[in-house]
């Protein structure tokens, strides 16, 4: 494989987290699986991950965003799937518009 087909550039997953006010180490704490540093900024940066990979740091940003909200609000939360995260998934669509943007902290 091409070195240049693997890099995809910033992702929108680095958009939401900058958005909701995560960071790397926030998904790597409150992720119940094997997550590392390294894995999220791969994932950030654009470097094409594993469809494994790309749900394991959704799940991570899904459960960091949810325990930040407070439990009045964590009913609306309409989790993300990883085709909103990742411009290279399959089925990314780029007119997709945030359904938790209500609830996103100003």
């Amino acid at each position: 494989m091409n070195d240049a087909t693997r890099d995809h550039g910033v992702q929108p997953v680095e958009a939401l987290m900058e958005r909701w006010g995560l960071t790397a180490h926030q998904l790597v704490e409150n992720s119940e699986e094997q997550l590392n540093h390294k894995q999220v900024q791969r994932a950030r940066k654009g470097r094409q991950l594993t469809l494994h990979l790309m749900q394991k740091v959704t799940r991570a940003v899904n459960d960091a965003i949810f325990k930040s909200l407070p439990a009045a609000k964590r009913a609306d939360f309409v989790p993300y799937l990883h085709r909103h995260l990742f411009n290279y998934a399959k089925g990314y669509d780029s007119s997709w518009s945030d359904p938790n943007d209500a609830l996103c902290p100003k």
